[in-house]
């Protein structure tokens, strides 16, 4: 968008219409008339890209382009028990590797930012035993299902 505007500079130097510039350049013709304004008032800076406002972010974009292939690796790799990636996993990942504290609730914007998502591991007691229950769907399941009425 930079590269637009100060393209429309020297077509603007030379007098060209408002309407003619944005035509050429596939805007309204009301960008072009504010671009004029701002090279009137603070010449060619007035045209430059601005940083954007507000809180800095907490990590370094270098930094923060290694997250996804340190989450490839996955996550029992890096000391964690199953395979999943949850948001508090990843928040750990992040304060062990860089050192710098993420809540999980934007972690979760991390990850999409990526292309990630995070997972939610399925809750299952502990006690649970796999032979029994699937002793009971195939031998006492179907003993008192229902059947449809003939």
């Amino acid at each position: 968008m930079e590269a637009r505007r100060l393209a429309a500079l020297p077509l603007l130097e030379r007098g060209e219409s408002f309407s003619s510039i944005a035509r050429r350049l596939g805007v309204s013709r009301q960008a072009v008339f504010v671009w004029n304004q701002q090279w009137r008032r603070r010449g060619q800076a007035g045209l430059r890209r601005r940083l954007r406002p507000g809180r800095p972010h907490k990590l370094a974009r270098s930094r923060l382009a290694q997250l996804p292939r340190l989450l490839a690796q996955g996550a029992e790799a890096h000391g964690f028990s199953s395979p999943l990636w949850t948001t508090q996993r990843v928040a750990d990942l992040i304060w062990r590797r860089f050192r710098v504290r993420y809540d999980r609730d934007h972690v979760c914007r991390l990850l999409h930012r990526f292309g990630w998502s995070w997972q939610k591991p399925t809750r299952r007691a502990r006690e649970r035993d796999e032979a029994a229950i699937q002793r009971w769907v195939k031998r006492t399941w179907p003993r008192i299902k229902k059947t449809p009425k003939t």
